[in-house]
């Protein structure tokens, strides 16, 4: 079968679906692997901690108690009521537990909201830069995505002035998520409410929070939109367990909604894959209910990371970074590298410049193209201290071959 055979098989669905570039570097890491180099790969948003014992121990528990069954499609109602209880004691939201749906990861969470939500040709702003699945989520909707970008030099926050000016009367919501994936950014309580003054008045319009970095939050104060008063019964909450509690692999997400549209959301999923697994929900509720000594340790431990990248990326000429308050990510500007070879290879945009890291100094990054700004590149520092000094000391080589 050719090549322009299976194409006319394919749907035009999946033919206009971007491959997600964090998968891609991931593979080509394992294929130089497979060649013998030694990669480091700081493109995946992947916690390199072990979900912390107390939590295995409750799966466990629960799988011999015989929790191995379907659950309710929105959620045991353990968990449900217990993220009712976080939303309430860490975000001041009022979110019931007929509220609450829990999904396969917080991933599925948007695209329950995103199927739910839209139909052909209605809007969703998004700020930028953004998590790469926001926008093929969106696409894969039919929905029309509407980036509000911001650079390196405003902290990559949008004003609410370019919020504002982005809405019309096709916008179904605005998307975004504080601490941010990729830039690490922190919205300040400020910052949100000057958002919500803007948004409130367009009643038409939802907000959609992801807040899955929560507890990766550098600054003492993790705020939520939804708790002001004049956009909480307009705003969706989405979180999970995946970064605060090292439990990627677990695919355990929830979101708080106004209540028609958790039914709806509900409905989707039962369609599509059902109940979260039984024995995952079980430890995800102690998660929430216990201790967070474990979930702080990874937070200090990615703050002093996050500062030993800081001051390394200082050291090499023409690279511009913001100072990230949350999250695990750094997104700096490599435009003052644009139009450099060193001989072989011209630098034209982060694409090329994250090519030539790969191919050169064998570090897997990320190019901020797929996030919304051709002008970056994301490094994941959720890896050891000794991997990302050996990176950034790669890195510094290579590029000082530029010319």
């Amino acid at each position: 079968m050719t090549a322009t055979t299976q194409q006319n098989i394919l749907s035009q669905r999946v033919l206009h679906l971007a491959e997600s570039e964090t998968l891609k570097m991931a593979r080509m890491a394992r294929e130089l692997r497979a060649l013998g180099h030694d990669v480091i790969s700081l493109s995946l948003g992947e916690p390199d901690f072990q979900t912390p014992d107390h939590i295995i121990d409750a799966a466990y528990q629960a799988m011999k108690d015989g929790y191995t069954k379907y659950t309710p499609v929105a959620g045991l109602p353990e968990l449900t009521k217990a993220v009712s209880e976080k939303f309430k004691r860490d975000n001041n939201l009022d979110y019931r537990p007929e509220q609450i749906v829990v999904s396969n990861g917080a991933k599925q969470s948007v695209y329950n909201l995103c199927q739910a939500l839209l139909d052909p040709g209605d809007e969703v702003v998004i700020f930028a830069p953004y998590w790469v699945s926001y926008w093929e989520i969106v696409k894969l909707s039919g929905g029309v995505p509407v980036p509000v970008y911001a650079g390196v030099e405003r902290d990559f926050k949008p004003s609410p002035a370019q919020v504002a000016a982005a809405i019309t009367e096709r916008t179904k919501f605005i998307i975004f998520s504080s601490p941010c994936n990729p830039t690490g950014t922190v919205f300040t309580r400020e910052e949100l409410q000057a958002y919500a003054d803007v948004i409130a008045p367009f009643g038409h319009v939802f907000i959609v929070s992801d807040e899955i970095y929560e507890y990766i939050n550098f600054t003492h104060e993790h705020v939520s939109i939804g708790s002001f008063s004049n956009v909480k019964d307009r705003t969706i909450t989405v979180n999970g367990f995946a970064k605060g509690f090292a439990m990627t692999g677990w695919r355990l997400g929830y979101m708080g909604a106004p209540k028609f549209i958790a039914d709806a959301c509900t409905k989707i999923q039962g369609q599509v894959t059902s109940g979260a697994s039984a024995f995952g929900q079980k430890a995800g509720a102690i998660a929430l209910m216990s201790d967070l000594g474990p979930t702080e340790a990874m937070r200090e431990a990615f703050r002093e990371r996050r500062d030993i990248v800081l001051s390394m990326l200082e050291e090499i000429p023409g690279i511009k970074a913001n100072h990230p308050d949350g999250a695990f990510y750094v997104f700096p500007d490599v435009t003052s590298f644009f139009g450099k070879t060193d001989g072989h290879t011209t630098i034209r945009n982060a694409d090329d410049f994250c090519d030539y890291i790969m191919s050169n100094a064998y570090v897997g990054l990320v190019s901020g193209s797929a996030f919304g700004d051709p002008n970056c590149f994301r490094l994941s520092y959720a890896a050891s201290e000794e991997q990302l000094r050996e990176a950034l000391r790669r890195m510094k080589d290579v590029l000082g071959r530029l010319r």
